[in-house]
């Protein structure tokens, strides 16, 4: 079986030198903040262009944070995407807010600055765009949309470490950006854990102690704050693993051009990039109507997939009290039901991408797909 991403085989590629920053920060007596964090908040913030990184629990807390620090709560509504994971719009409904959800084009799993503008209103405080499977959401358009309009822009970058567009790394556009380094992401801890950046030294100094029980200076609490910080010993793994963040970007983008070529004259349909756009496809998305009898297939040739996502936001029980109806959203919904992730780890060998292209195209080859 081809896995759908190999953790362990990401770990083995660079053990020595993961081992030794575990133990080095094992035996550095700091398990709570100190220098291990600090540099790899120095590190990141300099590969994303930003001035300030603070390092969170996870990357539902930097969006949480985020949104707190900017004083986003109850009666202000978010614009976020229809078709996201659901943390974008839990991060909203955390701090009391509500979430309005837009669609993206079909074709597109990215809103735009079109897609946003009809529906900001009186109530609107902020938009949070999500750079989806590590494609780059056109932020100099979403910047200017809330310039215009006086809204905040908070960056859902969790799947998006080191995309670029036109030319600018993701981390710096937005008012905030937030990231997870959960360890499946792009830039993966060996836990939880996650970040915001920022150029705004207030909104960082906030952010940093929101998330330490409301306090810069120990005992002396100022607000209501939570307990999410960033682990040492995570922070150290992800120091080590920056320095390959770009190679493995290469290699993934390797591989999506391979499926991209492979895959054109196919009946489904590929991922688009935006203009100006250069994503580091955390994921790789097709969409297909034919997708159970597709993801069988490949099954049963050995390539495992996944489905991002099978129920969107606002058709999950979670969100029953926002009312929200089946066919509200259509285009999320479609998405739903049809799109299909295949493997892209930076880990993946030539093999393995010459095997999942060849499984691919025979289940379209074959006669029973064809009569579906």
């Amino acid at each position: 079986m081809i896995p759908f991403l190999d953790l362990k085989a990401a770990y083995q590629a660079l053990a020595k030198e993961l081992d030794e920053a575990v133990l080095r920060a094992s035996r550095s007596g700091w398990y709570i903040g100190g220098p291990e964090v600090e540099a790899f908040e120095t590190a990141f913030a300099q590969y994303t262009h930003a001035q300030h990184c603070v390092g969170v629990g996870t990357g539902l807390d930097a969006l949480i944070l985020a949104l707190r620090a900017l004083d986003i709560g109850a009666g202000d509504e978010v614009i976020v995407p229809s078709h996201t994971f659901i943390a974008t719009w839990l991060a909203v409904s955390a701090v009391g807010a509500t979430p309005v959800p837009v669609e993206p084009k079909l074709g597109s799993y990215l809103i735009t600055a079109q897609d946003i503008a009809p529906h900001i209103s009186p109530r609107t405080k902020a938009m949070m765009p999500v750079h989806l499977y590590g494609m780059p959401a056109d932020m100099p358009a979403i910047c200017a949309l809330a310039k215009q309009h006086g809204l905040y822009v908070v960056e859902d970058a969790a799947q998006s470490h080191g995309a670029t567009i036109d030319g600018q790394r993701i981390g710096s556009h937005g008012d905030v950006v937030a990231w997870s380094f959960y360890p499946g992401k792009n830039l993966g801890a060996l836990g939880d854990g996650g970040a915001v950046t920022t150029q705004n030294p207030t909104l960082a100094k906030r952010i940093r102690q929101l998330g330490n029980y409301g306090s810069a200076i120990k005992y002396y609490n100022e607000e209501l704050g939570v307990n999410s910080r960033l682990d040492p010993i995570q922070a150290a793994v992800l120091a080590v693993k920056l320095k390959y963040l770009d190679a493995w970007n290469a290699r993934r983008q390797a591989i999506a051009a391979r499926y991209q070529s492979a895959f054109a004259d196919l009946p489904m349909v590929l991922p688009s990039t935006p203009k100006g756009a250069n994503p580091v496809w955390h994921l790789y998305v097709i969409a297909t109507p034919q997708r159970e009898a597709l993801q069988q297939h490949l099954t049963q040739s050995g390539v495992q997939t996944l489905i991002h996502y099978p129920v969107p936001p606002h058709l999950q029980q979670a969100y029953q009290s926002l009312g929200m109806t089946q066919g509200q959203y259509p285009v999320a919904e479609q998405y739903a039901q049809q799109v299909l992730t295949l493997p892209i780890g930076p880990q993946l060998s030539d093999e393995a991408v010459d095997h999942t292209i060849d499984a691919v195209r025979a289940f379209y080859s074959s006669s029973s797909s064809l009569k579906q």
